[in-house]
């Protein structure tokens, strides 16, 4: 049903797209597809819950109490390829975000915070394992940094793409990352 909808809010856009045209595209009737979802915004708590579920199974499956920066570094990685596979559900779910009401924006906001929160988890454990050397507010920007270069495959893979395979990507940010943080180490937060 989640690809279904995608397809039809990426195409048509999320107001246009009706539900009878997702139970379609889905193989549902629309009585089968009410059984799912009452509205059209249940799709995007669907869609929001099937990014935020992959990439908690995939840093999940990164043996994260190592602590150490390989496993930052494929953490990174995974999370990349993660928006990479899911690059239409991810760049559907920030267009079709504006359509959600007042009381559903924030369980959207929540999710990518929690997703936000996994990262931080990740660097802390670097830190408390003395991989890297840099205080809380840091490493609670360098969890944001993270997750908006990983979004920025999805939102700008039209001109990346043309330049650099996913791969690619994935190790020059990821090597752009820890120069920026070792020089922020050498320099000891110092802006010059």
């Amino acid at each position: 049903m989640i690809h279904g909808a995608v397809s039809l809010f990426k195409e048509k856009g999320f107001h246009r797209t009706t539900t009878r045209e997702i139970a379609k595209a889905s193989g549902f009737s629309i009585g089968t597809l009410y059984e799912y979802i009452r509205t059209k915004e249940d799709v995007l708590y669907l869609v929001c819950d099937s990014i935020y579920d992959e990439v908690s199974e995939r840093l999940s499956s990164i043996e994260l109490g190592q602590g150490t920066l390989e496993s930052l570094k494929l953490g990174i990685k995974h999370y990349f390829k993660l928006i990479d596979d899911m690059q239409d559900e991810v760049l559907v779910m920030y267009q079709e975000a504006k359509a959600l009401s007042e009381e559903a924006l924030p369980y959207v906001l929540k999710k990518e915070l929690e997703m936000v929160s996994m990262f931080e988890r990740l660097i802390n454990r670097c830190v408390k394992n003395g991989e890297l050397d840099i205080g809380k507010e840091h490493q609670h920007l360098l969890a944001h940094n993270i997750f908006v270069q990983g979004q920025m495959w999805g939102f700008r893979r039209w001109a990346l793409k043309r330049i650099y395979s996913i791969e690619d990507y994935i190790t020059l940010q990821i090597d752009l990352l820890f120069t920026g943080i070792q020089g922020y180490e050498t320099n000891r937060g110092g802006v010059t």
